[in-house]
């Protein structure tokens, strides 16, 4: 009783964590370049079932031995092992702003590859962003709106000098007769990437460095156009409600349990 007891308490659990999840995608459905996490589901190893018994030997004492019986395996329960953001390409939809850049994948050489716009945290730490949503600060540097510098090819801060500039589908920032390349970086590996809030993202501890984009992949910048958050509302809303759903029934099962666990202790074991 008790096994089946903390297998629907794991349910409940692991279904909490996973609508977590698809309401932080739910809040993040009009944040531009979000990328929607997925909640990866996982059953507990398994355990091999075995009931102990004893056969009789015809002898003159009645020898008996213990034996043993194979009944199979059980599984344990189930939990969200972790969160994998989906890196589908986002719809693109003109602004009208000047500041706004749109970063479309072209012909990458991996399934699983991505690109990147290269910024600069505030510790100093270079990070990646699909969010296009720039801004020029005080001092005339290219911004995000979280105040990170948006880096050039060389991973130094874009200066515009409160200029109006104009961006080349290949990246080319023009501010006052200048060339400044963007920084895009190419991961082949999507998924190696981890998410460092505000939109940012970094290599995990195993993944490989991020490479200039501009020799290994094809891609295009669109000015004036920024590419939202690829999260299906009506998709993670449904996905919500099957989610809620199904702790209730965890929640059910495990009020079951807990009414006969009160029978077993107030009832069955009464002194009449």
């Amino acid at each position: 009783m008790l096994r089946g007891f903390y297998t629907a308490a794991a349910g409940m659990m692991a279904n909490q964590r996973r609508q977590e999840t698809l309401s932080n995608n739910m809040s993040n459905a009009y944040t531009p370049g979000y990328k929607a996490d997925q909640g990866v589901m996982r059953a507990f190893p398994e355990m091999l079932m075995e009931r102990m018994d004893s056969a009789s030997i015809p002898t003159s004492h009645g020898t008996k031995l213990p034996v043993k019986q194979t009944l199979g395996s059980l599984n344990t329960g189930v939990y969200m092992q972790e969160a994998v953001p989906d890196f589908s390409q986002g719809d693109v939809r003109e602004t009208g702003v000047g500041t706004d850049l749109a970063l479309i994948n072209g012909r990458l050489p991996d399934e699983d590859g991505f690109l990147f716009f290269n910024v600069q945290n505030e510790a100093g730490e270079e990070r990646f962003t699909r969010d296009g949503n720039f801004t020029v600060d005080g001092e005339g540097f290219l911004t995000t709106n979280q105040g990170y510098y948006v880096l050039n090819n060389a991973g130094n801060p874009i200066q515009t000098d409160n200029m109006d500039f104009t961006v080349s589908e290949d990246g080319q920032l023009n501010v006052n007769g200048q060339q400044i390349p963007l920084g895009i970086s190419y991961t082949a590996n999507a998924t190696d990437m981890m998410k460092d809030g505000n939109g940012l993202y970094q290599p995990g501890a195993d993944a490989d460095p991020l490479v200039n984009a501009r020799t290994t992949a094809d891609f295009q910048i669109q000015q004036k156009a920024l590419e939202g958050s690829n999260v299906d509302p009506a998709k993670t809303m449904t996905e919500m409600m099957n989610t809620y759903r199904s702790f209730e029934m965890n929640q059910r099962v495990l009020k079951a349990y807990d009414q006969n666990m009160e029978k077993a202790v107030t009832e069955i074991a009464r002194i009449r």
